[in-house]
């Protein structure tokens, strides 16, 4: 009797604790995310938006106090099931209508800014020897739509959480400073608002840092620089798939045993979603300014809840060692990019 006690002793226990625990490390990903909204308040962090906020608090925290291993699981489960979610619902903010109407031109510009955005940060990584996943993340993040399109390639190339996370700080504090530089350069360069709007759109990373340096232009500028900026955001399914082809055939070269790459199920959700925005919302289903607003603002606290996840597993030794050389590569090819779009807008 008294060992079929010591059996069932610590087994009652265990359920209620493990889904508290994935609570709490769900709730605490949340938490740092609504932290990082209001740093985002504060002049300066102001420009860098509570996505990258959230992440400098999340990495910070890890070097004081480590990492909190006892809400693992929810942390995880943010990281990976809320980015997946976030990245569904960002399909809406695609009007695949608007792109295939007004945007064919442009689209063909997008593919070559994507394609020169990465193929340059990947060389420029094997002139510095870089690391390779965080320049492809960066370079991937350049050309399509920053934190999205590194959040939506990293599973496909197998990138590890704390070189995701890195990428994406990266790519926020970097595109906020040229979208920044764009504003106070506008007055002095010999542009129309349209073609500031392209230049904008073409060629910065984020929505949100095209929507910084292409309002100041006026509303055909804004309004231009975001349908470019949605041509690169559609081409980001074909590209992920591009990546899985050749992963796949990199394993298969290998002979290795291990798993293929997972198919990105989330993807077909964001092709979906956009279709549903697209084409359904609006013509078919009447919906108001305020359920657009919230639908994106549940994508925006997803995401950041799911980059504090990632942000979790930074090390400032990695940082240090891993970041820079990338670094470098991405500022270099975001201004090339920039004057090499400048000149043929």
């Amino acid at each position: 009797m008294e060992e079929r006690a010591k059996v069932l002793e610590p087994m009652e226990p265990k359920r209620k604790p493990s889904s508290l625990l994935w609570v709490g490390g769900i709730a605490f990903t949340f938490f740092i995310a609504l932290l990082g909204f209001f740093l985002a308040k504060v002049p300066g962090f102001d420009h860098v938006g509570q996505l990258a906020s959230a992440i400098v608090i999340a990495i910070v925290f890890r070097q004081f106090f480590g990492y909190p291993e006892a809400i693992r699981s929810g942390i995880n489960f943010s990281s990976k099931k809320l980015l997946r979610f976030a990245i569904i619902l960002y399909g809406l903010k695609l009007n695949i209508n608007t792109v295939f109407q007004d945007g064919i031109g442009l689209l063909i510009r997008d593919v070559g800014v994507i394609a020169f955005a990465i193929l340059f940060t990947m060389w420029l990584a094997k002139v510095f020897k870089a690391d390779k996943t965080i320049s492809l993340l960066l370079g991937v993040g350049t050309g399509v739509c920053g934190a999205a399109a590194i959040a939506a390639v990293a599973p496909i190339i197998k990138s590890k959480d704390e070189d995701t996370a890195i990428g994406v700080g990266i790519i926020a504090l970097v595109g906020t400073i040229l979208a920044i530089a764009y504003t106070i350069l506008r007055p002095i360069l010999p542009l129309t608002p349209v073609e500031y709007g392209i230049w904008s759109g073409t060629s910065l990373h984020e929505i949100a840092h095209v929507a910084l340096a292409a309002a100041p232009g006026g509303e055909d500028s804004l309004a231009i620089g975001l349908l470019a900026k949605l041509g690169r955001v559609f081409l980001l399914v074909p590209l992920c798939f591009i990546f899985m082809y050749f992963m796949n055939r990199k394993k298969h070269g290998q002979q290795t045993t291990g798993n293929k790459i997972e198919f990105p199920w989330f993807l077909i959700g964001f092709i979906v979603m956009s279709l549903f925005g697209s084409y359904v919302l609006g013509s078919h289903i009447p919906v108001s300014d305020g359920f657009t607003n919230g639908v994106s603002n549940v994508t925006t606290w997803c995401l950041t809840a799911a980059m504090v996840g990632l942000g979790l597993n930074v090390s400032l030794k990695d940082l240090r060692t891993k970041a820079l050389r990338p670094l470098i590569a991405m500022v270099i090819t975001s201004i090339c990019l920039s004057v090499i779009v400048y000149f043929i807008v």
